[in-house]
């Protein structure tokens, strides 16, 4: 998607408006608009940057990433947007409502099913026999277009129970036993050792999703959402990154 991202460390320009490198932040909420994947990570990283920033309070609103885009359209008050790929960031950058996005990092699928995998579901194929209970993401949010993407690939057809339209309802669905299996990140398995097991499917490497990040234009907090923007491409928010498994993008 020509335009939509960089990738790297290095920071986009400042926005019009932002402070110099080290400037004070006064008080002030910033608000980011995150994908519900990015949950565990970047609730660490909003406590990390109110650290560093005490005059700064910082609430993240986790959806879908279709679902915040078309709130960030409407006008919805976001400072910072980090999508869950590439294609819904470009539609806020093709109408200038994002002026950079940055990649920040990556993430690929795995099937999750309760721990000790009950059923003994080892591969894409096993999620069509009968009677097997399957939650996957729908199609429009970037869970859902890698799922179709993978099973795609590997030529099956699988009839989801219900289509959710964030990968956190995919992986309520499958910890409570609402359903049998679901196709989530490995981040998310990550996030749930005691709920999750994870088994990584055949061609799971050549579906990866990558996560880009920018400051939404005509934000009123342009510094600190520049700040935050900083903090997740700096050495500190890539480890952070890493640790909730992650991969570079």
């Amino acid at each position: 998607l020509g335009g939509c991202a960089t990738t790297g460390t290095p920071a986009p320009n400042l926005a019009p408006g932002a402070a110099a490198p080290g400037a004070a932040l006064e008080n002030q909420t910033l608000t980011v608009y995150a994908a519900a994947s990015l949950t565990a990570a970047f609730d660490e990283l909003a406590t990390l940057m109110e650290q560093q920033n005490p005059a700064v309070e910082v609430e993240v609103t986790y959806d879908g990433s279709s679902t915040l885009v078309t709130q960030i359209e409407a006008g919805a008050p976001a400072d910072v947007f980090a999508s869950a790929d590439e294609k819904n960031m470009a539609v806020l950058t093709r109408q200038s409502l994002v002026d950079t996005a940055t990649l920040f990092a990556s993430n690929t699928l795995r099937i999750a099913v309760a721990p000790g995998n009950p059923l003994g579901i080892d591969a894409l194929d096993d999620l069509t026999k009968p009677g097997l209970i399957t939650v996957l993401c729908a199609p429009q949010v970037p869970c859902g277009a890698a799922s179709a993407a993978l099973l795609g690939n590997a030529e099956v057809a699988v009839t989801a129970a219900s289509e959710e339209q964030n990968v956190t309802a995919v992986v309520t669905k499958v910890a409570e036993g609402e359903a049998d299996a679901g196709l989530v990140y490995a981040t998310d398995i990550a996030a749930n050792p005691d709920r999750l097991e994870g088994v990584t499917p055949a061609g799971a490497d050549a579906v990866v999703g990558r996560y880009p990040i920018g400051v939404v234009a005509d934000s009123p907090h342009a510094a600190a959402a520049q700040a935050f923007v900083d903090l997740v491409l700096s050495d500190a928010g890539q480890a952070v990154l890493a640790q909730k498994g992650f991969l570079s993008p």
